[in-house]
């Protein structure tokens, strides 16, 4: 995807991004069974390479088809994420990303993410991570209080992932 839009530096955003931190062999298989992956660059203020990345490898295009699988381009600021998530990516490089660098997000601030959506898959991928112990819930806890959220919804936060233990 980096060579659809002509930049090497791209952000893994959503669910998937836990793939840049765990081998898929040892997650859950409710955590790897999204069919869509979040995309995003640092470096895209009017949104052209989100765009490309749609049209290019997204949702029912001949890529889809083919691999069963699609990009979704969206913007940095799609995720609410906790202070410091930049510091924390992990850098994915290898023979498949060719002179791409996928950045991913840290677990922690991943589930962070999805608990913030609020979602009942966001809950329920979060919650597989923490049941096999890929990620833990104080510093998941620690993430939700650096996040630039109402107070009302990082209690919420909190008290999910204390129930959750």
């Amino acid at each position: 995807m980096s060579a659809i839009v002509g930049d090497p530096n791209v952000l893994v955003i959503g669910s998937q991004s836990i793939l840049g931190a765990i081998p898929e062999h040892l997650l859950p298989p409710v955590v790897t069974r999204s069919t869509e992956v979040d995309i995003a660059f640092f470096d895209d203020p009017d949104g052209r390479k989100a765009d490309l990345v749609d049209g290019g490898i997204g949702e029912m295009s001949p890529f889809d088809s083919t691999y069963g699988y699609y990009a979704q381009g969206v913007d940095t600021s799609t995720a609410i994420l906790p202070d410091g998530w930049r510091d924390r990516l992990v850098v994915v490089t290898n023979a498949n990303t060719g002179t791409a660098k996928a950045r991913c997000l840290e677990p922690h601030d991943c589930a962070a993410s999805k608990l913030a959506a609020g979602r009942e898959k966001d809950l329920v991928f979060v919650s597989a991570l923490l049941e096999a112990r890929l990620i833990d819930a104080d510093t998941l806890a620690d993430r939700i209080k650096a996040m630039d959220i109402s107070t009302v919804l990082r209690q919420r936060m909190l008290s999910w992932v204390a129930s959750a233990r």
